[in-house]
Order: C-alpha cells, then structure tokens, then sequence
C-alpha cells in the first residue's frame, strides 16, 4: 500500500506474506474464497463482480472469477453482495459512547466498523497516562483495531484544573508506543498561532517519531489558520460551514467529516464529498452517546447518509477506509486488494448500508447484526449490569481510574453569584452544536445576589473541581436548556471533567452534585428534594462497564427526566458536558470561572469587564 508514513501497527510475518504469495500463485488453496462479489474498489472508484482470495488473515488475490479458479479449504459465493473494505472511524473518544472499548466494539463492530482511532482525551485530563495506559489494555483482543493519538491537551488550557497534566515527556514515552499512530488534535489553537515553544513541542514530537499532529480549528480562517497549519498541523475535524471547509481543503487540510450526536456537520460538508478531492476526506464520529451509536451506528452512519443524499457510494466507502488509514500511515488496511489485511465488509443493500457479515483479519466476526463472539468482557462468562461496577478492577492499569470524583465540601454559600451591578455575560447553548453564544442579559437578582429565571430561560450554571486538587467552584448564567425546575449534573465536563450542573434553584443544585459523589460520577436529573434519573459511570467519572443497550435505557430515562422538568435540547447532558470546553467558541464555564474562548482569558460575570 502506497504510504506517506511507515507502519505503526504490528507488520505481517514473512510466512504469512510467502502463504498469500503462493496462493495469488496457484501453489497453495486459499483459505478462504470469496465468489461473486460487487467490490467497492476504492481505487478506481468502480463497482465490479469479482473473486477474492484470502490467505489467512491476508487478501492473496482479487479478479474476475475466470481469472481467479483457485483452490480453497472453504469458498462462499456472495451471490452479487456488495463488498467493501473494513471502516475505520478516523477520529473518536471512545469514553464519550459512556462504555468500555469491549461495549463499544459489540456496538459497532456489526455495522462494518473494523478500527477506530481513539483519542482518550478524556480519561487522560482524569488520570494522566495510567488513563491512557488502561484504555490501551481494555483495547486489547478485540475484534476491532484501536489506534490511539497521544492526548496534546491534558488540560487544554491554563484556565481549567484537570485531574492531571500530560507534558512533553509524557507525550514522547507514549508515541513509542506501537498502538499510538500521531499527536491528537491540539486544542490550545491560539497558542499555536502565538507560537508557544510548548504547542510547538509536541508538533515537533510526533514529526521525529513520524507520526502525526492532528488539529483542531474551530473557525479559524485566513493568517490565523494559515498560522496554524504552518506548525505542521495536517488535519481538522471542526469544520461547521461549507466555506470553512473549502477554505481548509484549499490550505491542504485533511478534512475529517463529523457527525457526532451534538455536532452534525455532514449536511453541511457534503457538497465537498467528491471523488475529484481523493485522500483529502475523512469521515469521523468524535463524540457519540449510545442511543446514536445503536440506532444510527458510528462511522458507518456517515457513509450511509452520503450515499442517501447522493454523493458517490464508493468514495463514501473510501472516506471512511482508505483516505483515514492513508493519512495515518497504516499500511495494508482500508482497502480489498492484494496484500491487505482481509478487514471485509459484506453489504446486502448499498444504499442503506446494511451490513450482513464482518470479517477481521479473515475470519468472521459478526453477521446479522450481531458478533459471533463476544467482546473480552462482555457476554460470555460475565454479563456486567449498571452499577455492579463488574470487570472494574480487571487489568493492573484499573486501579487508577476509579474513585475519581473528590468534590469539596458544598453548602449554598459556595453557589451564591453576587449581583454584577450591571448586565450579565450569559452563556447560549445552541441546539445540535458544541459552539456557544455569548450574550449580554440583565440578571435577575434578589436580595443582592442573582438567581435562575426560568420564565426567561435563564438558568445557573456551576463548574465545580472535582479531582480533589483545589476546590474551585465557577460560577455563571446559561440559556437554551429551558428547565422550569430541578437540576441537571454532570461528571462529563469536557475537556477536565469537573462536575457540571445547570438549574433552578440552589438546593437542587447540591442534591446533583452530592448524589455524584456518591454514584463516584456520572448523569443525574434532581428535582423537589428527589433523585429522578441517574447513570452511574464509575470508570474516571465518565464510562460504565456495562452493555450499550442498559446504558441506552439509562440515558433515554435520564433524558425523560430532563424534558419532564421542562428542557428543549435534544441532547441536554451531552449540550452540558460541553459548557466548560474552553477551547470551542465563544463563552465557557470552568472550575477558574467565565471563559472568553476568543480572548484566551477568565472575565467577569459582569458583561464589558
């Protein structure tokens, strides 16, 4: 396979390259012979009916069945079924599904999902490199290959605490690790543009272990993203307009394409999902809760909704195989040809993408929906139910992520905003976006002090430390949530993962956060004194070790709770986790206080100040 980068993953054997010689040749049976086939083939671009030989867990051979009379220990015919190289989903935090690498891959291994590349962003800013180190254990013996990118931002940004700090020692041990295939998105984009010897550091790290610096742009544009990319930056996954996406292509981005569960940027970016733009697209999930990856998939739902709004079924196919696994430099995937690995996707219906069978490494893996085997951890011997915390402590690397959530002692003092003297900075959630508008509203105060107003939809928000390293509690105003009563809250609070919560009324607001410290993290809806809904996610404050389908009906109940107290947001605990991300536009919440992303500074409440 063509590469700009060598392998980083485990290279085949000269046995196994000699087996798939010999059976390409004739002088040894295929192990397996795949007839009447529609191949996807992701290098010309067309569809045509072919045999493919497979030589262990190699492709040997493909060609039209004259050319191809092998001899086989097993044929299939496919009877004119499509057939399609393994997705890989070229950007994910796996923690952000709420389930372990195991659920995760019973999920979407099924759908024709054969890798992701994972950035445990998020367990990193909880427990540092023992959280990355335990991702990479619980990756291990799937049925699926997880690619990890170094954490850059462990935390994203001086103006938040986080549980730990990733630095540029960490960061060098961990690109020598096999798995790890680049440096992930560097978040901190106006330090780069500045040209912080740190940020630059890190790009200069994976240049020197040849891997790659991934980027995150969110509405950079002109002498500032050009700024950027000339750190050697290669790729970005923020892109929300058609005319952001143009621009970054034209500067030689590789576009990575989202749809995620609050950021949905494919309709937006689709008209750039052409054949004539080759490698330069690929398709990423970053973030989806598990109600989306059941009923819609992962990477798969983007190749599924392109080729329904009519862009070109096989380079929908390439976006999420070829190009992704290009840009990494992980030879001999994503594609069905000679010499690859047999990571196959059999497709009885293109147009939904509906999956049949799975292969990985040439075996059989899932069909019908559902793998063959289950996931290590999952079914078989132990079926692990919500709160049991059962497989927790499997592996030397778990230890270090449990028991992570150390909030401060709280009392309605600690929630007390005084009176700004003026108009209030006010944080706007905008529906089916991680983007936030900063507004200026007049708060409501009482007896010196402001309070929420739910018949203006003006609601509290706090930020509160919770890795037990100072306490801090932030305090602001949110609007778009529309609650009437009760509180929300959460131990997902991108990127350090304090506690967020958002209500009415200041005893609510402790109700969630003591109940979280006793659920050691995760979702919880509260409202008259009472706990209506909870999720515990006792792994870092942010993954359960349970099914996908029981973490489903946990959040669908939590999400009823939610509309019950009045809320409007499709997503409203994924929209909350975000409000403290001080690196995505405009406003943010943190543990330090208000954020203005664009200045790259805590500000008042008080709004001109």
């Amino acid at each position: 396979m063509p590469s700009n980068r060598p392998a980083t993953d485990a290279a085949v054997t000269t046995e196994e390259l000699r087996y798939a010689i010999d059976v390409a040749a004739g002088r040894r049976p295929a192990s397996l012979l795949l007839r009447g086939a529609r191949l996807l083939n992701v290098f010309d671009g067309r569809i045509s009916t072919v045999t493919v030989a497979l030589a262990g867990r190699l492709v040997a051979a493909v060609g039209p069945a004259e050319e191809l009379e092998l001899a086989a220990d097993h044929a299939i015919d496919l009877r004119g079924a499509y057939l399609a190289p393994g997705l890989i989903d070229g950007h994910v935090h796996i923690e952000s599904s709420l389930v372990t690498p195991q659920a995760y891959a019973e999920g979407v291994v099924p759908r024709g999902v054969t890798g992701v590349v994972c950035d445990p962003h998020e367990i990193a800013n909880v427990a540092g490199v023992p959280g990355v180190e335990w991702l990479l254990e619980r990756s291990r013996g799937l049925p699926m290959d997880v690619w990890v990118t170094v954490p850059s931002s462990v935390p994203s940004t001086p103006l938040e605490t986080a549980g730990a700090e990733l630095g540029l020692g960490e960061i060098a041990e961990l690109l020598r690790h096999p798995q790890v295939v680049g440096v992930a998105e560097m978040m901190s984009f106006p330090a780069v543009v500045a040209g912080d010897e740190v940020e630059l550091g890190k790009v200069a790290l994976a240049e020197a272990a040849r891997k790659t610096a991934e980027g995150h742009a969110p509405a950079l544009s002109g002498r500032a993203l050009q700024a950027y990319l000339a750190s050697g930056i290669g790729s970005d996954h923020e892109s929300t307009t058609l005319e952001e996406g143009r621009e970054k292509l034209a500067a030689g981005v590789f576009l990575m394409v989202r749809e995620g569960s609050v950021t949905r940027d494919l309709d937006a970016l689709l008209p750039l999902v052409r054949p004539e733009h080759a490698d330069r697209i690929g398709f990423v999930t970053d973030d989806r809760l598990p109600h989306d990856l059941l009923d819609e998939g992962g990477v798969d739902c983007l190749v599924r909704r392109a080729v329904q709004s009519g862009a070109d079924a096989v380079y929908a196919v390439r976006c999420a195989s070829y190009n992704v696994a290009r840009h990494y430099g992980l030879t001999r995937r994503g594609a069905v040809a000679p010499g690859y690995l047999a990571d196959l996707v059999v497709i009885d219906d293109l147009g939904a993408f509906r999956v049949r069978e799975v292969y990985k490494d040439g075996r059989l893996v899932a069909e019908e929906g559902r793998l063959r085997t289950a996931a290590p951890g999952l079914g078989g011997a132990r079926e692990p139910t919500l709160g049991s915390g059962a497989g927790v402590a499997d592996g030397r690397a778990a230890s270090p992520v449990l028991n992570t959530v150390r909030l401060p002692p709280l009392s309605a003092a600690d929630l007390r905003l005084a009176d700004p003297g003026g108009p209030a900075r006010v944080i706007q959630v905008l529906p089916g976006q991680i983007l936030t508008r900063a507004l200026e509203m007049a708060p409501t105060v009482e007896d010196g002090r402001v309070v929420a107003d739910p018949d203006r939809d003006l609601l509290k928000l706090v930020c509160v430390e919770r890795h037990g390293r100072n306490g801090g509690v932030g305090l602001g105003l949110a609007t778009g949530f529309g609650l009437q009563r009760g509180a929300l809250a959460s131990t997902v609070g991108h990127d350090h993962h304090n506690l967020m919560a958002v209500g009415v009324d200041d005893a609510s607001l402790l109700l969630a956060a003591r109940r979280l410290q006793e659920l050691g993290g995760g979702f919880v809806a509260v409202a008259d004194g009472e706990v209506l809904a909870e999720l515990r996610l006792e792994i870092a404050g942010l993954v359960t070790d349970a099914p996908l389908p029981q973490v489903r009906e946990r959040m669908r109940g939590l999400d009823d709770a939610a509309r019950s107290l009045g809320a409007t947001l499709p997503a409203p605990f994924m929209a909350l986790s975000f409000l403290g991300l001080p690196v995505i536009p405009e406003l943010r919440l943190t543990d330090r206080g208000l954020v203005d992303v664009g200045d790259g500074r805590l500000v008042p409440l008080r709004a001109g100040g």
